[in-house]
């Protein structure tokens, strides 16, 4: 049985997001982003100086990755984008469900190829109605259909293999990839079954060990995962519904974990003082920087 350790971390952010998702550190800038997905917010802090900025967007995004020193891309329901660093400016870079205006981006990563996996979901969260694709340049290819809430999308430090979850089902998926694509060579299989268990299994990170820290939904914490399934870590979150982690710091070695109050009526919110807000979990990690998307 593991024993679940209290939080040692601190809150990196009064503010809070009411679907707070999407964190990633971004070196070139020395800045962490995450969004508030339903206000339509790409969020910014600038690590060394605390600085935190708000820039507003024209849709739902969800997922950010970086191309090159002087842009950015972000995926939403209206498709991928492609951002100006310095002036914020979007431009449409290829579309994704074009024929689905009722669905929207969610959980995604890049892969060490270059290739983004980005998967969708119903704005209402009905059951099959997203799925997972791989994104590599402008050609977009569809991995894996019928998927309700995708997220937890990570992958091996080498890249040989690829984890995405279902939240509604709450497995962990396992799949093995050609580390020079990012494409599946098989078939997915169940890595963990947490449908059993308080909670469910939300977004995921792989660190340079290949041990998956995941973000439990409901349960207020953060499990960590051997390479082979064994939990070896639970590390409790002072807020009901984290989303997802992020290494950040110049050296990677700091997590952050965003968070939600989308779903709390008013009364569970006024008892999770803290949903919405981003945390730094508050104990040296082992992490690495996101790959560049490749155009």
């Amino acid at each position: 049985m593991i024993s679940t350790e209290s939080f040692k971390g601190k809150v990196l952010v009064e503010e809070t997001q009411e679907l707070g998702e999407g964190p990633t550190f971004d070196p070139l800038s020395g800045s962490l982003f995450w969004f508030d997905i339903l206000g339509k917010t790409l969020c910014e802090l600038t690590v060394e100086t605390g600085v935190f900025t708000k820039h507003e967007l024209p849709f739902l995004g969800s997922v950010l990755a970086g191309i090159d020193k002087d842009r950015q891309l972000i995926a939403s329901d209206q498709g991928l984008f492609l951002r100006e660093r310095a002036s914020g400016v979007l431009t449409p870079y290829v579309s994704l469900e074009a024929d689905k205006p009722q669905n929207r981006s969610n959980d995604g990563r890049m892969h060490p190829s270059g290739a983004l996996w980005i998967g969708t979901m119903s704005k209402t969260a009905d059951t099959g109605a997203g799925a997972i694709y791989h994104v590599a340049g402008t050609q977009v290819s569809k991995l894996f259909e019928a998927v309700s809430i995708p997220n937890g999308i990570c992958f091996s430090p080498d890249g040989a293999v690829g984890y995405f979850n279902d939240s509604k089902v709450n497995h962990m998926m396992r799949v093995d990839l050609n580390p020079a694509t990012g494409m599946p060579t098989g078939a997915p299989s169940v890595f963990i079954d947490q449908s059993a268990r308080n909670g469910v299994i939300d977004g995921s990170v792989v660190d340079l060990e290949g041990t998956i820290w995941n973000a439990n939904w409901d349960g207020g914490a953060v499990d960590r995962y051997a390479p082979d399934g064994r939990q070896i870590a639970r590390y409790e979150i002072p807020t009901r519904r984290p989303t997802c982690p992020a290494f950040f710091g110049a050296g990677f070695d700091r997590l952050a974990i965003t968070s939600c109050w989308e779903g709390l009526d008013d009364s569970e919110r006024t008892g999770d003082v803290h949903a919405g807000k981003i945390f730094e979990l508050g104990l040296p990690v082992t992490g690495k920087p996101e790959p560049l998307f490749k155009l």
